[in-house]
């Protein structure tokens, strides 16, 4: 039995074969986390808004249990699948992110979510892995398509164009959060694409005077940067309170349900997770959640310096980094290394549009990163012989530069 699944050639065996299964285990790492924090920490905060207290804990089971069958079945997609897939989505997250500006919900004066009747829906998180995975096609096609009359595809310029888009979008909301995240990722695909460091640096001059301009025209930015700059400068109760749940957590924790920040902070569940993960179980987890994130992110650039394809090096690139960064984000704003900013924890803070956005970036990285052969060398090696392909004989010309050897070479190497 054990021998018959070593030679199986079938779809899934070789789906199974190809997919970095290290990459896999890490997810599902961090969303059996996710299930194990999301019992500690919302039960409390469910009381205090007066709500059941598994009301949090049911719908967290059912959007890990969505976003575990997005990654498994994102992952199985083939390159071009991937490409339809962001292209699709994008255009929908796309049009559904404009609709916010319209109909969407307004909280704490921001029209970032569509209301459904069990859930909202922030569609701009859908639009980070779309837009990395557009970008990466879009920067890699002008290098190879070739429009009539000899000109080249305009491919930066269309990439370009739909981040100037996105970025009044999302500014109009505002979400500068994710404004942000979403140009960090624009930013490191046009350099692993190649562009010249002048224009990077252009780009990267662009984007701080982009954030001066956001410190300046949005006072709840303005206030962040201040309180983060100057301690002695606004309220800093939910800073305060996190760190001293680090401090309270010790090495090895106060022990499951033991915590006391989950009763203090509004926001224990999602933005302060990290935090309540400190708490009950202490710096080793918190250094555990930092490996995994970390593995995640550098053994896909791993992979991806040994990769060929300029587009699933750019679009993997891409979302890997928006993975990383989000990250980040969240651990960083609540050891107060950074100003703070609402962004949730992948996989492990509630929420289900970000569990599934996330769940669509990491299925995208295993689809791109897997190894797109054929059957695997066992199965190669106890298969019947075949007859070579009629593409594959020699041919009886005496040159290879004629039109048939031409045509012969370019069958094989298109496989």
């Amino acid at each position: 039995m054990a021998g018959s699944s070593r030679v199986d050639s079938s779809a899934i065996a070789r789906w199974w074969r190809n997919t970095d299964r290290v990459t896999l285990a890490c997810v599902g790492i961090l969303i059996g986390l996710g299930y194990v924090l999301m019992l500690a920490a919302s039960p409390a905060v469910a009381s205090r808004i007066g709500a059941s207290r598994n009301m949090f804990i049911l719908k967290q089971v059912i959007f890990l249990a969505l976003a575990g069958a997005i990654v498994l079945g994102v992952s199985y997609l083939s390159r071009a699948g991937v490409k339809k897939l962001a292209f699709i989505g994008g255009i929908l997250a796309l049009a559904a992110t404009a609709m916010t500006l319209v109909h969407g919900m307004e909280i704490k004066g921001a029209r970032r979510w569509i209301a459904l009747p069990m859930m909202s829906v922030q569609p701009s998180e859908f639009l980070k892995p779309c837009f990395a995975v557009m970008t990466g096609w879009l920067l890699s096609a002008r290098r190879t398509v070739v429009l009539r009359g000899n000109i080249a595809f305009p491919g930066m310029l269309i990439a370009f164009a739909c981040f100037g888009v996105i970025l009044a979008l999302l500014k109009s909301q505002p979400d500068i959060g994710m404004l942000s995240v979403i140009t960090m990722v624009f930013m490191t695909q046009l350099f692993v694409d190649g562009l010249r460091l002048y224009w990077v640096g252009l780009c990267v001059a662009g984007m701080i005077g982009a954030f001066g301009m956001a410190f300046v025209m949005f006072p709840h930015v303005r206030s962040r940067v201040e309180r983060f700059l100057h301690p002695d400068v606004g309220d800093h109760y939910q800073i305060d309170t996190a760190l001293r749940a680090f401090g309270n957590g010790g090495l090895l924790g106060r022990g499951p349900g033991e915590g006391r920040v989950k009763d203090l902070l509004p926001d224990a569940h999602a933005d302060f997770v990290f935090a309540v993960a400190g708490e009950e179980y202490g710096l080793l987890l918190c250094f555990g959640i930092i490996t995994v994130f970390g593995i995640i992110v550098l053994r896909t650039l791993l992979k991806l310096m040994r990769e060929e394809d300029p587009f699933v090096i750019v679009s993997a690139a891409g979302l890997v980094t928006g993975f990383g960064l989000q990250a980040f984000v969240n651990m960083g704003s609540t050891l107060h290394l950074i100003p703070t900013k609402g962004m949730t924890l992948p996989f492990i803070s509630y929420g289900g549009s970000s569990a599934m956005s996330i769940a669509l970036t990491m299925g995208m990285v295993l689809a791109l990163t897997r190894h797109h052969v054929g059957p695997g060398k066992i199965a190669q090696r106890v298969a019947p012989l075949t007859p070579p392909a009629p593409f594959l004989r020699e041919t009886p010309h005496e040159t290879s530069d004629c039109r048939c050897c031409r045509w012969n070479r370019r069958a094989f190497f298109s496989g």
